[in-house]
């Protein structure tokens, strides 16, 4: 037995050296060791705590260009303006039957395409940007397309301009700012991750003719939204601002012969490159101004009369294959509806409460049956105010009806 004593101790020795090694080795296993993980778990709480959705972090890829042209699908659908409600969206989604009872995209491999002005007019802004962003991951897995485009709502709020912004909304990007400064304090206490940007950086802590009390508020809507924002860059650098679906050109306000020499691809990714914060505060000049793709008004009178038809019919000519151009900005009291020939098609309806509360209206296009209208609006159905072909839609509107809404800005 004395022999094997020997050997023992020596055994004995070299396992205690190994368990002071693991024991080591676990000291050692500082964030250094999981930093995706934590920075991941920290983002997904924040999101939770902002929006109420669980949003998986998506793993930094490099930039890639952005899709200025699709093909034509079998089902497109188009929504309009948003501003802020939340509860308008959704039902705009459950009409075109894209999201069930649970809000779960259900629309299998449709297209849909939103128009811009998500912000502004109303205070639910941020949950829409989630709500989009989570339907957009849902259509991807059944084969489908959710494309957003910025409005002009989207450009004034990434330059500062809060003339709409209420109340409410401001109080949400309050709720922001806080949740996101925890994450970052959370993410600071961990040495291994590198050390998070602050958001207010170089943001005045007071602002002429800004009650004091919505200082704060106003911080935190800059901080998020100014190029580069941690908001604007997520949810709006990959908004397109010129779109074209097969014979459809999707635009927020229109779209001038211009602004096709200048090149639609080029403006997209001008624009993603402005809100990703490499060209300064200011948007391109396409963006600004009653004649920028996002303000103009050209095409979107109610009445035939006031709208330029032999320009859009020209500017059309300008892009191969497009057969109408399909515009938001300006409120159709009477619903969507079409003029020129239908290749003018106006579709922001004032759905939100924060407009003039329209009962929520969509368009789809399908391959085989061609242009319709779908409403919830039980007088459009009753009075078939809208005549529907295959070819599109025909305006049966006199040109003494109802007065247009514009809701300027």
């Amino acid at each position: 037995m004395n022999l094997h004593m020997p050997h023992c101790r020596t055994h004995q020795r070299s396992t205690d050296h190994q368990k002071m090694e693991r024991q080591n080795q676990s000291s050692s296993l500082t964030c250094e060791n999981l930093p995706s993980f934590l920075s991941s778990f920290v983002d997904t709480f924040v999101d939770f705590s902002v929006s109420g959705l669980f949003l998986p972090q998506r793993q930094e890829i490099p930039q890639q260009p952005l899709q200025t042209h699709y093909p034509s699908p079998n089902r497109l659908v188009a929504i309009g303006d948003l501003h802020g409600d939340l509860e308008k969206s959704k039902q705009a989604f459950r009409l075109a039957g894209l999201i069930d009872g649970s809000d779960r995209w259900c629309g299998g491999s449709t297209t849909v395409v939103q128009i811009g002005d998500v912000l502004d007019r109303g205070g639910e802004e941020l949950k829409i940007l989630y709500f989009l962003e989570k339907l957009k991951r849902e259509a991807v897995k059944s084969g489908g397309h959710l494309i957003t485009l910025n409005g002009n709502h989207e450009i004034m709020n990434i330059e500062g301009d809060f003339r709409y912004v209420t109340k409410k909304a401001l109080e949400e990007f309050d709720v922001w700012a806080y949740w996101y400064d925890i994450g970052n304090k959370m993410k600071s206490l961990c040495h291994g991750l590198e050390i998070p940007k602050n958001p207010f950086h170089g943001i005045p802590p007071s602002f002429h003719r800004v009650p004091e009390e919505f200082s704060h508020s106003i911080r935190a809507r800059i901080a998020a939204l100014r190029p580069d924002g941690p908001i604007s860059r997520r949810f709006l650098a990959n908004n397109l601002t010129v779109l074209v679906v097969g014979d459809s050109v999707f635009v927020h306000g229109g779209l001038l012969e211009k602004h096709v020499d200048y090149g639609l691809q080029r403006i997209n990714d001008e624009v993603r490159d402005w809100i990703n914060g490499s060209m300064g505060q200011r948007a391109p000049e396409y963006c600004r101004g009653r004649n920028a793709v996002v303000w103009l008004r050209k095409f979107s009178d109610e009445f035939a009369k006031n709208c330029d038809c032999s320009l859009i019919e020209h500017v059309l000519a300008t892009i191969p294959g497009a057969k109408r151009m399909i515009m938001g900005h300006t409120i159709q009291e009477i619903g969507i509806n079409g003029a020129c020939d239908n290749r003018a098609i106006r579709i922001d309806v004032g759905m939100s409460k924060g407009c003039i509360n329209g009962l929520p209206e969509v368009l789809e296009i399908d391959r085989n049956s061609g242009l319709r209208v779908l409403t919830s609006n039980p007088m459009y159905q009753k009075k078939n105010q809208y005549a529907q072909t295959k070819e599109g839609l025909r305006l049966l509107i006199p040109e003494h009806g109802p007065k247009q809404v514009e809701v300027k800005a």
